[in-house]
């Protein structure tokens, strides 16, 4: 299940164990466009449903970055409330299928995430990261906030911690920072020590009764039961926001640094 162009993949490999790894990549630092970010909706979809994944692991491709958030380029081409929502909105459909997902999450974070990309890590079951995983809610800094995943990331942290990181929207927070509030729940000294307890871990999980993990998500998860709505209100937020002066100006001087 591959889906590779020079615009980014997502791909699904599922070990005869049960480990279903969901990979995704994109060379601008794996940021997410509205077109990655649906395929993970259905990839994520397909592996909940798929009898023969016991457990899941989601990670990006490369040593570096996690995950950029979202894409620049496809910020800056919004002209309109209605795709500006949209594409909000793909950003609200991965946290719902993720949430919603009968299995386990293991998130895999080998270094800085950004935006979005703290929103998956907070959407993840199980997180574990490397000490390089600085993590940084930039949104404010271009004129939106994080509204979208910012149900996500408090659930895991807090509404201090989050807005904490929502207000202090250039600065980025320590691996160790995230795993004191509990975005992540490991932190290793090297990417090699978080893959062998990203493979235990998976492994253990994969041993353990479906019945069991589904209810116990389930039970994890209970008080979100009304995301869908929350998040698509979120994303109509960001989707008028997006459109003001002040964020195509933010967004184009971002570009111009790069």
């Amino acid at each position: 299940m591959t889906d590779k162009t020079k615009l980014g993949a997502v791909s699904l490999e599922v070990s005869p164990q049960g480990v279903g790894v969901i990979t995704f990549s994109h060379p601008a630092h794996n940021s997410l466009p509205g077109r990655l970010l649906a395929r993970l909706v259905e990839v994520i979809e397909g592996a909940g449903e798929d009898p023969a994944v016991k457990v899941i692991v989601l990670k990006s491709a490369g040593e570096r970055t996690f995950c950029a958030g979202a894409s620049f380029d496809e910020l800056m081409s919004i002209g309109d409330f209605e795709t500006g929502k949209r594409f909000f909105m793909g950003f609200a459909n991965v946290i719902n299928a993720m949430r919603k997902c009968p299995k386990f999450i293991i998130g895999r974070i080998q270094g800085k995430t950004v935006g979005g990309g703290v929103g998956l890590c907070a959407a993840t079951d199980y997180c574990m990261a490397t000490q390089w995983a600085s993590v940084k809610l930039s949104e404010l800094a271009i004129g939106i906030g994080p509204f979208v995943v910012g149900p996500a990331v408090e659930r895991k942290i807090g509404k201090s911690a989050m807005t904490q990181l929502a207000i202090n929207a250039t600065e980025w927070k320590t691996a160790k920072w995230a795993l004191e509030k509990g975005l992540f729940t490991e932190v290793f000294d090297t990417a090699e020590q978080m893959d062998a307890y990203v493979a235990h871990l998976a492994q253990k999980l994969a041993d353990s009764s479906p019945e069991a993990m589904q209810q116990l998500k389930q039970v994890a998860w209970e008080e979100a039961g009304h995301w869908d709505q929350l998040l698509e209100e979120r994303a109509a937020m960001s989707g008028q926001l997006v459109l003001s002066d002040f964020t195509r100006n933010a967004i184009q001087a971002f570009k111009n640094k790069d």
